[in-house]
């Protein structure tokens, strides 16, 4: 036995999706005593600037962005209980297809290996013993999100760790029922064009190819409470418009895939920590 406390580790590509995606998750181990560390890979200088103003348009200050962006990270870190918090710093690359994807310093551009062994350095530092990032896809083929999987997965191969790794996802039927609160909440929402629909359809797994259920309904205060930290993306964030009760009910429950696993625990789990305690 070590005094070495379990820790936790979560890789995420921009300012606010440590919130999104495992919010839940983060409040809860760190209410359990578990050391949870976010790495955040890039500055998030191609979100919105104040009073919503777009990447490219007049007013928007990409490094002041990237400043206010960090200080919303804290805050969110704060909420979340986040033991420790650790920022990479590369150039937000912007959505798949803008030009900041070819922009010399982004997180698109950069080598992977290069990136990897800076993650591997804070590997070795905490010693994870789980750790969860975006599946190749980046969950929706977001190139920041595609890549910090990448890093990661080549950082794991640089160290000697054997942590249990996990990656994000979403039932589909979970999926399904975002479409119908959208709707609720946007009754005048446009259908998408069949391309766009048969694209979202493939976001996501089958319910029975999740392995992982982790219930963090009674942490989904603090999540919320995370999200509405970064405010500056309150656009962006449809979450936030459908209040903490309701936000609390669709999003109780995070999902995950199992990748690596040296415990032997029995799929499906409900517990990132199975066989570890």
């Amino acid at each position: 036995m070590t005094d070495r406390p379990l820790t936790l580790m979560a890789v995420h590509a921009h300012p606010d999706d440590e919130a999104t995606g495992t919010g839940g998750i983060l409040a809860r181990y760190a209410a359990e005593g578990i050391r949870t560390v976010l790495v955040t890979c890039t500055d998030g200088r191609c979100g919105d600037g104040p009073g919503g103003v777009k990447p490219g348009d007049p007013g928007h200050d990409p490094a002041a962005v990237a400043l206010m962006r960090r200080q919303e990270l804290a805050a969110s870190c704060a909420v979340l209980k986040v033991s420790d918090l650790e920022t990479l710093d590369y150039a937000d690359s912007g959505m798949m297809g803008w030009p900041s994807n070819d922009a010399p310093g982004s997180f698109w551009q950069t080598p992977v290996q290069e990136g990897a062994a800076r993650l591997a350095e804070l590997m070795r530092h905490y010693r994870p013993d789980v750790v969860v990032t975006y599946d190749e896809n980046g969950f929706y083929g977001h190139p920041d999100h595609i890549q910090a999987h990448r890093i990661t997965m080549a950082a794991l191969e640089m160290t000697t760790l054997a942590p249990k790794v996990y990656w994000t996802t979403m039932p589909r039927s979970m999926m399904q029922r975002f479409g119908e609160v959208m709707r609720e909440f946007h009754p005048d929402m446009p259908e998408p064009d069949p391309a766009e629909a048969a694209a979202m359809a493939q976001i996501g797994l089958p319910d029975d190819e999740i392995t992982t259920w982790v219930d963090t309904t009674g942490f989904s205060g603090q999540k919320f409470d995370a999200l509405a930290a970064h405010a500056s993306q309150g656009d962006n964030i449809f979450f936030l418009k459908m209040g903490k009760e309701r936000f609390g009910e669709l999003m109780g429950m995070e999902t995950f895939v199992r990748v690596q696993d040296t415990t032997g625990a029995a799929i499906p789990e409900n517990d990132l920590f199975a066989g570890l305690r």
